[in-house]
C-alpha cells in the first residue's frame, strides 16, 4: 500500500511536531498499491472525503493526473499572495485562484470540495501551527471570506519520469518524497517572504538528462530542477534528515536532484502571520482531473528548446544546464577557434565540450581570478607578447557586465605596466570599469592558500574560478619554456601554485586557455603535447586545469569564452537554473552584456595600446598590429566577426 511512514513532519517555530497517522480502516488496508495507482481522481477524492484515505502521501495515487498544493488565506491577502506566486513561479506555479467562499475549482476538477478533499490539512494562526485537521468543514463560516490557491505539484511529473525510464525512489520505497528548506530566498511581496523549499529525488547519473528534459516541459508542476548535485550549495545539510516528508534512500550511482516545491507556500504563510490560514499537509495533495501526460506532449511540441546537463564540478559535485540551441552555437565556436594557422598540431589536444563547460562554470561563479602573460621575448623589454592580454580583458569585460567580481593577477615585474594598460583600456572605452590588478609572491608553503582564501581558510575562498589564458606554464622539471625551448623561469612568478592549491579547495574551479601546450592549465593534455607538439617533450605544461580550452590563437579562445558567457546569459533554460526559478528573467541586463562583447573596433584599440607599451607579436617579435605573426586585419578581425555572427545570429560589418 502507498502511504507515508508513520508521520509527516511539520515545522512549528523551528521545532518539529508530528502528524500521527491513526489506525487505518480495514477497507483501506484492502486497497493495494495497484488500485491506488490506477484509481480515477474523482474516486480518489471520494475515498479521501469519506475518510478511507487520511493522512497519506498522495505520491503515486491516480497516476498520470496532476496534483496540487493548497493555500487558503483571507481575501484581503489574496492579491499579494497571487503576486508572490507570479514572482516565484518555480516553487509556486498557480493553477487556479478561487473566489472567496468557493469550495470547488471548475477548471481543475468536477465534484470536488476543498474542505474535504485533501488527506490532511494544517491550520495556522498568527504564523503558528495550531491544528492538524482531516477536514475543514467546521471552518465553513470563516472560509466564506477566504480564497483558495491551487498550486502545481511535483507529484504530477512522477508518472512522466517513470514513463521515461527514470526511477522514482520514493514510489519504489512506498514513502513520501523528501522535502528540504534551502538558503534560496524567494522574492518578497507584501507580507509574504521565505526561503524556497525543495523536493529531492535521487536519479541515476545516466538518467539525469531524461529527468531534466521531461520535467522541463511541465511548467505547471515546477518545471525542470533548480539544482543538481551537492546539497550544501543550496543550504541543505543532511539528506537523511528532511524538514518535511520522509528520508528517501539513494542507490549507488544516484545523484541528488532538487525541484522547487509548493511547500514553499506554507513557509510564506507562516511568515505572513495572518490571523487564520490553512494549507495541505506536506505530501497530502489535492488530486485534479487534469492529465499530466497531456501537458508533457503539448509543451514538448510547442517547446523548441531541449535542455542538456553538464557536470561542471566534482568537488563539490555540481551540474549545470543549457539548451540544445546554445550547444549548437558552442559547437560552431569550437570549430572556428580550433583552426590551426601555425600548423602546431593542436587537433591532437582537443577535448570535447571544454569551452561550454568552462563557460557554464564561469556563469555560476561570483568571483573570478584571471592571469595572463607569456614573456617569450626574453631579450626585449617588456618581454610579453600580444597574445593573451586581449583575450583576458575580453573575458573580464563580460564577467563585469554580468556583475561578477574580477581580479587580474600578474608578475610583479609587469604589475605597473598592466595597471596602466587597464587604466588606458577604460579611457579608450574597451572596458567600462577598472579591474583590480595584483601580483602573487610565494613567501612560504601557505602563501597560495592565504592568497586564495580569507585567513587561509579553505572554507572561505575569495574566488570560485581561476582562469589562465596564454600564461607561461610550469613544465615537469619546474622550469618555464617558450616554444623554442628557452627557459624563461627568471621572468615568471609562480602563479601556477595558485592553480595547484585550488585543486584541493572545494568550490574553486579552474580553466586554462592555450594554443601550444606550454601554457598554464594544459597539464590535462600533457601526454599528447609531448607526443605531437614540437619540443613538447620538454615544454609541456605539467599543471592541469579542470577545463582545457584549445584554440589556434589563445586570444580566440578568450573571445569565444566572452561570447559563450553572453550566449548563456540569453539562454532562458540556463538563466532560470541560475536564479533557481525565483524572480523574473533579467532581460534588463542584456543590453549591458551586449555592449561588453568583443568587437573589431575595441580589439583594434586594445592591440594599439599593447604596441604602444612595447608588447610584441609572439611568433615574429614584430612591434606592430599582429598576434602570433598573424595580422590583425584580416585574420583576427575576421575571427571576431565570425564569433559575433555565431553569437548574435547576424552578419557583422565592424
Amino acid at each position: 500500500m502507498l502511504h507515508s511512514s508513520n508521520h509527516i513532519n511539520c515545522d512549528v517555530q523551528d521545532q518539529y511536531i508530528f502528524i500521527k497517522i491513526g489506525c487505518l480502516s480495514k477497507d483501506l488496508m484492502m486497497l493495494n498499491a495497484r488500485f491506488l495507482k490506477s484509481v480515477l481522481p474523482a474516486s480518489a477524492r471520494s475515498l479521501i472525503r469519506t475518510g478511507m484515505l487520511r493522512a497519506v502521501a498522495t505520491s503515486g495515487i491516480s497516476k498520470g493526473f496532476k496534483q496540487a498544493n493548497i493555500v487558503i488565506v483571507d481575501k484581503t491577502l489574496a492579491d499579494d499572495f497571487e503576486k508572490f506566486c507570479w514572482a516565484n513561479n518555480g516553487p509556486l506555479p498557480l493553477l487556479y485562484r478561487s473566489k472567496p467562499g468557493e469550495w470547488s475549482c471548475p477548471p481543475l476538477s468536477t465534484d470536488s470540495d476543498i474542505r474535504t478533499d485533501c488527506p490532511q490539512y494544517i491550520k495556522y494562526e498568527e504564523g503558528n501551527v495550531t491544528g492538524n485537521l482531516s477536514s475543514l468543514m467546521e471552518f465553513t463560516e470563516q472560509l466564506k471570506d477566504m480564497v483558495t490557491f491551487y498550486l502545481g505539484c511535483s507529484f504530477s511529473f512522477e508518472s512522466a519520469l517513470l514513463e521515461a525510464g527514470v526511477p522514482v525512489r520514493n514510489i519504489e520505497q512506498g514513502c513520501n518524497v523528501s522535502m528540504f528548506k534551502t538558503s534560496i530566498p524567494c522574492v518578497e511581496v507584501g507580507g509574504f517572504q521565505c526561503n524556497m523549499v525543495v523536493t529531492m529525488r535521487p536519479v541515476p547519473v545516466d538518467k539525469l538528462d531524461a529527468a531534466v528534459q521531461v520535467t522541463h516541459c511541465m511548467k505547471d508542476a515546477h518545471g525542470a530542477p533548480v539544482h543538481i548535485g551537492y546539497p550544501g550549495l543550496i543550504g541543505v545539510e543532511d539528506l537523511s534528515k528532511p524538514d518535511f516528508g520522509d528520508a528517501v534512500k539513494a542507490h549507488p550511482g544516484d545523484t541528488p536532484v532538487f525541484w522547487a516545491c509548493g511547500i514553499t507556500a506554507t513557509e510564506a504563510v507562516r511568515n505572513c502571520k495572518s490571523p487564520l490560514a490553512f494549507t495541505h499537509a506536506p505530501g497530502c495533495m489535492f488530486i485534479t482531473d487534469l492529465r499530466s501526460d497531456q501537458e508533457v506532449v503539448s509543451n514538448y511540441a510547442a517547446d523548441t528548446e531541449t535542455p542538456h546537463i553538464f557536470c561542471i564540478s566534482q568537488n563539490p559535485l555540481h551540474y549545470s544546464v543549457a539548451s540544445a540551441t546554445v550547444l549548437k552555437k558552442f559547437k560552431a565556436m569550437d570549430i572556428l577557434i580550433q583552426q590551426d594557422p601555425g600548423n602546431r598540431g593542436i587537433k591532437h589536444l582537443l577535448i570535447e565540450n571544454q569551452l561550454v563547460k568552462a563557460c557554464l562554470s564561469l556563469s555560476h561563479a561570483k568571483s573570478v581570478l584571471i592571469t595572463t602573460g607569456f614573456p617569450t621575448h626574453f631579450n626585449h623589454q617588456p618581454p610579453e607578447e600580444t597574445d593573451g592580454p586581449p583575450g583576458a580583458i575580453a573575458i573580464a569585460a563580460m564577467l563585469q557586465a554580468q556583475k561578477k567580481n574580477v581580479v587580474i593577477v600578474t608578475d610583479q615585474r609587469a604589475l605597473e605596466m598592466n595597471k596602466k594598460i587597464i587604466e588606458e583600456a577604460v579611457e579608450q572605452g574597451v572596458l567600462k570599469t577598472p579591474i583590480l590588478v595584483v601580483s602573487f609572491q610565494d613567501n612560504g608553503e601557505d602563501s597560495s592558500l592565504k592568497f586564495l582564501c580569507r585567513d587561509g581558510d579553505p572554507q572561505f575562498p575569495r574566488f570560485d574560478h581561476l582562469l589562465a589564458i596564454e600564461r607561461a606554464g610550469m613544465a615537469a622539471d619546474g622550469n618555464y619554456y617558450n616554444a623554442r625551448k628557452v627557459n624563461i623561469k627568471h621572468l615568471v612568478d609562480p602563479i601556477d601554485k595558485l592553480f595547484l592549491t585550488a585543486q584541493n579547495i572545494p568550490g574553486i574551479s579552474t580553466t586554462g586557455i592555450g594554443d601550444g601546450g606550454n601554457e598554464l592549465g594544459m597539464g590535462k593534455v600533457k601526454e599528447t603535447v609531448r607526443k605531437y607538439i614540437h619540443n613538447g617533450d620538454l615544454i609541456a605544461c605539467d599543471v592541469e586545469a579542470d577545463f582545457t580550452v584549445i584554440a589556434g590563437v589563445s586570444n580566440w579562445g578568450g573571445y569565444a569564452v566572452a561570447c559563450g558567457l553572453y550566449i548563456l546569459n540569453n539562454c532562458t533554460i540556463h538563466e532560470r537554473y541560475l536564479r533557481k526559478a525565483v524572480g523574473f528573467s533579467k532581460t534588463a541586463e542584456m543590453d549591458i552584456c551586449l555592449s561588453a562583447l568583443p568587437t573589431v573596433h575595441k580589439e583594434e584599440k586594445l592591440l594599439e595600446l599593447l604596441v604602444k607599451h612595447g608588447i610584441r607579436s609572439g611568433k615574429t617579435g614584430n612591434l606592430g598590429m599582429e598576434v602570433d605573426g598573424l595580422l590583425f586585419y584580416d585574420t583576427h578581425s575576421s575571427m571576431i566577426k565570425q564569433l559575433l555572427e555565431i553569437t548574435l545570429g547576424q552578419a557583422q560589418t565592424n
